[in-house]
């Protein structure tokens, strides 16, 4: 029986649920599957391997945010890591989020360059190639092509006041990153992929995988009365300027209130009570059920992040029968064709406000046709049984 160890900053969220899911079609082909988490979990049918505790999660984050040593703490519970890993001896090791304040790459791929264990690193965004950032389309910062220095987004995820060690942290990934012959990178999106190409991983084998969702859940569910108003819906795990909140508030005061409706799912509770009035707040839900019923009511589904790779929310609403609206950011408009939504400018409001209203004039047959074309398109290209079996394809070739 071959085995194959997920490592993950968590089991929840985006990214530590894409983990659980490729181990669910890894253990239906006959695997023994590891999840080695750091932080919050769930329930998941995989073996668990926790990664520290709370004062060396608390301890990295300290360090991170005062010397920019994001990824450098955690040295015992890594090394604690290392020898389970050891006693292991999986097949395969599967990458994804390693900064988030849990465990320390430098000791980690020490050790990973000393063994012949595949491993498969997963790209959710851009950290793995520059010296700070997971982002830096916000800065308009190519730096990362050539090596990183006096960073712009400093005090931007993963925060820091104090230094700037965006110059030794871009070395120290480039010279243990390469290093490994036995790495090959999984990138979610072709435009990651392609501006991996261009950073000094680039020297590996790299491969697209499109995230991937369960199409069961995430479906066109009958609606018993809709709105007389349009209805908007907005979807984030955390909701800030980046993910567009302030340019919601924008689109309200530009959307007639008595025929557009706007509903934002995600929100804290401060940011509730701080909403302005014609948007309605929910806070984040751990029902998909709910949640694919929320995007079957809506009219259309706006997404105006400014980065991301291939934002899952688009895939959900697209599932859900639900046209995008996205801006031009990332990964985000590849989910998307001509038929299922709309692309609009990054950080163009009044854009939203015309492409909104642009669905809105369609008429009903128009608009049952498209939710359609949503459904078939998602069922087609994001069938998380179908990515996912895409990895395990990759698993074997490997070993």
């Amino acid at each position: 029986m071959h085995s194959v160890l997920q490592i993950n900053i968590c089991t929840t969220g985006s990214t530590g649920r894409i983990a659980e899911q490729i181990n669910q079609i890894a253990a239906a082909s006959g695997w023994e599957t590891y999840f080695a988490y750091g932080r919050s979990v769930s329930k998941c049918n995989s073996n668990l391997i926790k990664i520290g505790n709370m004062f060396s999660v608390n301890e990295a984050a300290i360090e991170a945010r005062l010397f920019d040593n994001d990824g450098m703490a955690s040295r015992l519970a890594t090394k604690r890591l290392v020898k389970s890993i050891h006693e292991l001896k999986p097949d395969i090791i599967h990458l994804h989020n390693l900064h988030g304040y849990y465990i320390n790459f430098k000791i980690l791929f020490e050790y990973l360059n000393s063994t012949n264990i595949p491993i498969v690193w997963t790209l959710h965004d851009c950290w793995s190639f520059t010296g700070h950032c997971a982002h830096f389309v916000s800065a308009n910062c190519e730096r990362w092509k050539t090596g990183c220095h006096h960073c712009p987004l400093i005090r931007n995820y993963p925060s820091c006041k104090w230094l700037d060690r965006s110059v030794r942290n871009y070395h120290l990934k480039k010279k243990l990153f390469t290093a490994n012959n036995n790495l090959h990178i999984v990138c979610v999106s072709q435009w990651l992929g392609n501006l991996t190409k261009q950073s000094f991983l680039g020297c590996k084998n790299i491969r697209v995988i499109n995230n991937g969702i369960d199409v069961d859940i995430f479906k066109p569910s009958h609606v018993q009365s809709r709105s007389s108003r349009f209805e908007i819906l907005g979807v984030s795990n955390v909701w800030n300027r980046g993910k567009g909140l302030h340019d919601f508030y924008h689109l309200r005061e530009l959307l007639d209130i008595g025929k557009y409706n706007i509903t934002l799912v995600g929100l804290t509770d401060q940011q509730k009570r701080n909403l302005p009035d014609g948007i309605i707040g929910i806070t984040r839900t751990s029902s998909a059920s709910d949640l694919a019923k929320l995007y079957s009511k809506a009219d259309v589904f706006v997404n105006p992040t400014y980065a991301d790779s291939f934002p899952t929310v688009n895939i959900e609403a697209l599932s859900c029968g639900t046209p995008v609206i996205t801006y031009n950011t990332g990964g985000s408009p590849e989910i998307i064709d001509d038929f299922t939504g709309l692309v609009v400018n990054q950080g163009d409001v009044m854009g939203l406000c015309m492409a909104i209203k642009q669905l809105e004039t369609l008429n009903l047959d128009d608009r049952l046709e498209q939710r359609k074309r949503c459904y078939q398109r998602a069922k087609r290209l994001y069938n998380k049984n179908d990515r996912y079996l895409d990895y395990l394809s990759l698993y074997d070739s490997l070993i």
